[in-house]
């Protein structure tokens, strides 16, 4: 009973308070819980508003802010130029780290990782070294060599900020729900304290803004006249919308759909970016069509050999990944299937089901992609009246068809 309560979904109530009033209670409510909160610092749209309202709260209570910001070498000028300014602020105590923090590259699938900052790659640094940046050589306690002990940003937080010498430590981050379903259901499996998120040796993530739109987001810094990062306003000249305007190193899977952005926008950088990992300037020419999988429907059932099923083309894509990835991928594949048995006997179909959403396009997605970030999400199609109705005849009528055809109903 325990574990099915753990996994409930709250639903969202509204309530008179706006965004920005619950935003600054909850930041004010970090200051109250831990002895030492942090701001994590992007250069970003969603974390310039978190930056703002803690730099508020901590001069309420007359104390100085600490911001970090974690440089990942491949970002535009126009982000080193705000994160500068920031740093300046003076009631700021600012960490500039420039560490070799292991990134997915999704441009190829043969160097699946690549490091910002790494010492034996000097050579192919987009940007020189900032001079307020502190390098490996500056955290003796983070895994450098051999290159495979390297960790990520989550991985590396509680090395730089240890309890023993900070305390209790939170990091408050400019995560968003709208932006992800997997972010949306963080924040609804708890009543109280739901924005805060337990990561263990002492430490917590804070998202104060969860609950905000684009629009919130954007309209917050022209209301109070906040600095920002002019990146986006060179996106908006090249007519990119909001909500496609990135400033990170976009070579992990869903990023990599905008290389063909910072080609445009960033001509400064973009011939260093291009070259700054394997496979990147092939990807931006292709990145957005069937080639890298961009979509659902990247691969169809025409395309299928004859007499090939759906699970040996997975199987045949696994092939690619070395020994450790490949079971990794192997198994959060088994997990989606597994999690579909568990809810209906139906089978597997290329239709995503109506109630759990897989199918066997969105399990080919995840073993091409290798989905590393755990962002694929199955289509559910639970709906009320006409679309739920809709959904389910057409997966009945998949059944039907598939019978038809003489196929295995469970494996195409």
């Amino acid at each position: 009973m325990a574990g099915k309560q753990n996994r409930v979904i709250l639903k969202a109530e509204h309530i008179e308070k706006n965004v920005l009033e619950m935003a600054q209670e909850r930041v004010a409510r970090a200051f109250d819980l831990f002895d030492h909160p942090i701001v994590s610092f992007s250069g970003g749209k969603d974390s310039t508003v978190c930056l703002n309202l803690a730099l508020a709260e901590a001069r309420k209570r007359g104390r100085r802010l600490h911001v970090m910001h974690f440089d990942e070498e491949a970002i535009p000028y126009e982000t080193e130029q705000y994160v500068r300014r920031t740093a300046e602020i003076e009631d700021i105590d600012f960490d500039w780290w420039c560490l070799p923090i292991a990134h997915r590259n999704s441009c190829s699938s043969e160097d699946t990782m690549w490091y910002p900052w790494a010492p034996e790659s000097e050579e192919l640094w987009v940007r020189p070294l900032p001079p307020e940046g502190k390098s490996w050589k500056d955290a003796p306690e983070m895994p450098c060599y051999p290159v495979e002990t390297r960790t990520t940003i989550a991985g590396s937080n509680p090395i730089l900020y240890p309890a023993r010498k900070y305390g209790s430590v939170c990091f408050i981050m400019g995560i968003r729900a709208d932006e992800s379903v997997r972010r949306r259901q963080a924040v609804t499996r708890k009543i109280e304290d739901n924005f805060i998120m337990d990561q263990g040796k002492g430490q917590s993530l804070v998202y104060p803004i969860y609950d905000w739109s684009t629009k919130d987001v954007w309209r917050a810094p022209k209301v109070f006249g906040w600095d920002y990062n002019r990146a986006y306003d060179l996106m908006e000249l090249a007519g990119i919308g909001h909500h496609l305007q990135r400033i990170a190193p976009p070579y992990g899977e869903q990023p990599m759909q905008s290389l063909w952005m910072f080609k445009e926008c960033f001509p400064d950088v973009w011939d260093k970016m291009a070259e700054r990992v394997p496979g990147a300037s092939t990807a931006a020419r292709y990145a957005r069509g069937a080639l890298y999988g961009a979509g659902q429907g990247a691969i169809s059932e025409s395309d299928l050999a004859e007499n090939e099923s759906w699970e040996m083309r997975i199987m045949s894509v696994l092939e690619k990944y070395p020994d450790e990835q490949k079971r990794w991928v192997t198994n959060h594949i088994l997990h989606f299937i597994e999690r579909h048995y568990k809810k209906t006997t139906d089978p597997i179909l290329v239709r995503p089901h109506p109630v759990t959403g897989v199918g066997w396009r969105l399990l080919y997605k995840v073993a091409e992609k290798g989905d590393f970030k755990l962002r694929a999400v199955p289509r559910l199609t639970t709906g009320e009246g006409k679309v739920r109705s809709t959904m389910v005849r057409q997966y009945k009528e998949a059944i039907t068809k598939e019978k038809s055809n003489g196929l295995d109903e469970t494996t195409n």
